[in-house]
């Protein structure tokens, strides 16, 4: 079986989004183009390590070209998307790696999502060589997601997807651990509640 690669050059629409309730979402990276929709599911911190990346990397574009590039400072305002994932959200694969790049001949950013895989070996040696010829495999490599964007598009995926991780539950001011709706037992507090 051949490896299956979801290829979105300039897609009408790529996003981060979440289904389900704080505490309890599932993350999700969505590219669009016509009626062809890829979702692939992944953990908060990947989104927020995805997002932050993103943003540096487009400063430092911004900042080696001297601003002539075609990468806004900030998301124009008309480009802004709040809509929800477009349903039905259908997970493809569960992201294990993620690469990022720039490619300054096209002025296209460059993100590559893909698949996770468990892999046996006998020590971390051979666990990081396997991992390492698996990844490189053309043929035979774990599902993937590679989208190409404009800066402005990679500027508008990076504002939104940190809006999507931040949107979640509300910190406790002691502990700074999210709050529940159902409560939230402080290590702050030791178990007792401190005076004044």
């Amino acid at each position: 079986m051949s490896r299956q690669v979801f290829l979105y050059d300039q897609p009408e629409r790529f996003v981060a989004g979440t289904v389900g309730l704080p505490g309890r979402r599932t993350f999700f990276l969505q590219a669009t183009a016509g009626s062809r929709v890829t979702s692939v599911a992944l953990e908060k911190t990947q989104v927020a390590a995805l997002a932050e990346r993103m943003d540096e990397l487009l400063d430092e574009v911004v900042r080696r070209s001297g601003g002539s590039a075609s990468v806004p400072a900030v998301v124009p305002a008309e480009i802004t998307d709040t809509a929800p994932l477009d349903t039905p959200v259908e997970e493809e694969f569960r992201v294990g790696t993620m690469a990022l790049a720039w490619d300054g001949e096209d002025q296209r950013m460059i993100v590559e999502a893909q698949a996770l895989v468990e892999l046996d070996a006998e020590s971390e040696e051979d666990l990081a060589e396997a991992e390492e010829r698996l990844l490189q495999d053309e043929e035979n490599g774990p599902p993937m997601l590679r989208v190409r964007l404009t800066g402005t598009q990679a500027r508008a995926f990076a504002k939104r997807a940190l809006d999507v991780v931040n949107a979640g539950r509300p910190p406790c001011p002691l502990c700074s651990l999210p709050l529940d709706p159902e409560g939230h037992v402080c290590p702050r507090q030791n178990g007792y509640r401190r005076g004044a």
